[in-house]
């Protein structure tokens, strides 16, 4: 039942960002598009314009909401999010240098493929500074100093870009945006994005198995070493993805499980597809917020979710300071 009224939700959110726009449509005319019916300009905005854009909308909340979901179930940490590992920050870095080097004004697609490319170094790096047998903590502590690394690199990056214009390009880039996506952006994503949704919902039953703690869950089968790396490639991938196509967008891993977390019950396992869907809902909704507030230029979306998200985290730390579970 709540899988299917988040699904219903989802749709709604779907067809709503398709009606909103520059160009009036209403819900009937897009659904006309979309079946290859209506007028030749409906079927080009709707289908060249809104429909790349709501479609990665729902796909980028979706992985963010999921791997933060995932992670918080593998370190046992209400406070995870999808920036743990590092691999956020690397695809962001990723990005950074294609826009830096003037990459991307050759090749149109050189900034997603330099963000995933380097999300997955991210992952090897980790590997191979943690060990494959390292505990949580160890790869905790890994991917922080990898972000931190990756950050400050970004940052560098800004400080000596050639000129002003790449350092505002820059800027507005990891601020996080979905304005401007064509099919082609999707194309490049989804395969990742897909991949990491299956990998972390095969390992749900080992998510479960993690509650009850790691030696505990050794002795029920389950190979740690093997999930380790296949949660941390599910990440960089979906994640990577993510980012490459949209830039920087914060929160919505953090604050989507949480938000579930109540209604669906405490089990790592039985909360990722919930959390899924309503990450898909929530950015898809922030996303018609960006374009229906009235301002000089659209919202960028990441600002949008930061302002949403950051009251949120600093309510689960005064939970945390009063003793109180982590759940909103």
């Amino acid at each position: 039942m709540q899988l299917s009224l988040l699904g219903l939700v989802c749709l709604l959110t779907a067809l709503i960002s398709l009606t909103i726009g520059p160009a009036d449509l209403s819900a009937l005319s897009v659904l006309k598009a979309i079946a290859g019916t209506g007028t030749d300009i409906g079927r080009t905005i709707v289908w060249e314009i809104r429909l790349p854009r709501t479609l990665l909308a729902m796909m980028i909340g979706a992985t963010l909401a999921l791997s933060g979901a995932a992670l918080q179930g593998f370190v046992r940490n209400p406070l995870a999010s999808p920036s743990l590992l590092g691999t956020s920050n690397f695809a962001a870095l990723g990005a950074v240098i294609a826009i830096y080097f003037g990459t991307s004004n050759i090749f149109s697609l050189a900034i997603p493929a330099a963000a995933i490319s380097l999300s997955l170094l991210s992952v090897l790096a980790l590997m191979v500074i943690a060990g494959r047998d390292s505990r949580i903590l160890t790869l905790i502590l890994t991917g922080l100093a990898l972000s931190s690394l990756a950050s400050a690199l970004t940052a560098l990056a800004l400080n000596l870009a050639p000129n002003p214009f790449a350092a505002v390009e820059i800027a507005f880039w990891l601020l996080g945006s979905l304005s401007d996506r064509s099919f082609a952006h999707v194309t490049l994503a989804a395969p990742f994005m897909i991949i990491c949704w299956f990998i972390l919902l095969y390992d749900r039953n080992a998510l479960r198995a993690l509650a009850l703690g790691e030696d505990t869950a050794r002795t029920l089968g389950i190979a740690l070493d093997r999930v380790r790396l296949r949660l941390a490639l599910a990440v960089a991938l979906g994640v990577g993805a993510a980012v490459a196509v949209s830039g920087v967008i914060a929160f919505v891993g953090l604050v989507i499980p949480h938000v579930m977390r109540p209604l669906v019950g405490y089990d790592p396992g039985k909360l990722l597809l919930p959390s899924a869907l309503a990450g898909a809902a929530f950015l898809t909704a922030a996303d018609c917020g960006v374009r229906i507030l009235s301002t000089t230029s659209e919202l960028k979306l990441g600002v949008l979710t930061a302002i949403i998200g950051v009251p949120f985290f600093l309510a689960l730390v005064f939970r945390e300071r009063r003793g109180k579970p982590a759940v909103i």
